[in-house]
């Protein structure tokens, strides 16, 4: 049995091609489709978060409204770049939108990846310290993030305050008890898929990862799950971690299918740079019929590593196509290998 959802990268565009012409289209949508992906049985739906970018950004409005018109799905983000984050203010946002969702937040943060714009975290006001890079910046503000959510006191009450206070140090509020066991780390690395199993974090491993051995995608990303697992148990940490994976998966039912994807059927792994110094590899699209496509999943190595399976919807097409896909996944390839 495996987790099954989507995640949604929210593009938009003024074009006549696409079902999201704008930022509205696209939230708007995006609270329908985890609608409609709860009654297919999916079991959650994530946002990408970009900043600067026709894409979803604040993530935590649609989070709570996600989770006010859902009841079971689980609702997260893969991910969320933290050198953007004020780690005090995102602790109440994400509290509150998991109160609203009853305890499904499972919130993907990251130290981010390329950007639209240079040091685009320098105009929310953030800056590395001396000696610190953004990488160390993002991960600095992610644990403190971590600590605040575990829902201690730290602040010193005003001797004469407005309303009562609760006796000690105060903690910020609304607090949501787990949420803080709900924290996934988005990592592009084998080493950085260690850190977050020793700071106690359930691991997002995408589409994208460095290319540390030169071996095909599926392989290294197998290799980066069992290394966080390892770094898990090592750690000491009494409770079972989560993995997920994402990929891009269509299975070619109908003559949309064909039309959209039919060319994707040779998919492979792509290498390229996400900045000067490091080399990446991009994991391949699967495209073909079903039963093709069960033998081709049943080689993916890191697929059977990871708990959850993510699948990236074209958000673009609406909300009738991107269900239609997860559908045809969940019926017609999920149960033949084991996943349902």
């Amino acid at each position: 049995m495996k987790k099954i959802g989507f995640l949604s990268f929210g593009h938009w565009t003024p074009s006549p091609q696409s079902q999201t012409r704008s930022a509205a289209d696209t939230l708007l949508q995006s609270i329908e489709l985890a609608v409609a992906a709860e009654e297919l049985g999916a079991d959650g739906a994530y946002f990408r978060v970009h900043h600067f970018a026709r894409q979803l950004a604040s993530p935590f409005p649609l989070l709570a409204a996600v989770g006010a018109k859902t009841s079971k799905i689980e609702i997260g983000t893969a991910v969320i770049d933290m050198r953007y984050e004020n780690p005090l203010y995102m602790a109440e946002d994400a509290s509150a939108a998991d109160l609203i969702a009853g305890g499904r937040l499972q919130l993907g943060i990251s130290r981010g990846s390329p950007e639209q714009v240079i040091d685009g975290w320098r105009y929310f006001g953030y800056q590395p310290a001396e000696g610190e890079s953004d990488a160390d910046m993002g991960r600095r503000h992610a644990e403190v993030f971590l600590d605040i959510l575990r829902g201690e006191g730290f602040a010193k009450p005003n001797p004469q305050p407005m309303f009562p206070n609760p006796p000690g140090l105060l903690r910020l509020e609304p607090h949501s008890a787990g949420l803080r066991e709900r924290i996934w780390w988005g990592a592009g690395s084998n080493a950085t898929a260690v850190w977050a199993a020793k700071h106690g974090m359930n691991l997002q491993s995408s589409t994208l990862k460095n290319d540390e051995t030169g071996e095909a995608f599926h392989v290294q990303q197998a290799a980066q799950i069992r290394a966080y697992r390892a770094a898990w148990k090592e750690a000491g940490h009494t409770s079972e971690p989560r993995v997920s994976v994402s990929r891009s998966i269509f299975a070619l039912i109908d003559d949309r299918d064909h039309a959209y994807f039919g060319s994707e059927r040779e998919g492979e792994d792509q290498i390229g740079f996400i900045d000067p110094r490091t080399r990446a590899i991009f994991g391949r699209s699967y495209a073909a019929e079903p039963d093709l496509l069960i033998e081709q999943l049943r080689k993916d190595e890191a697929i059977a590593e990871a708990d959850t399976l993510l699948l990236t919807v074209p958000n673009q097409l609406g909300v009738a196509y991107c269900a239609h896909s997860i559908e045809a996944i969940l019926t017609h390839v999920a149960p033949a290998l084991g996943w349902r």
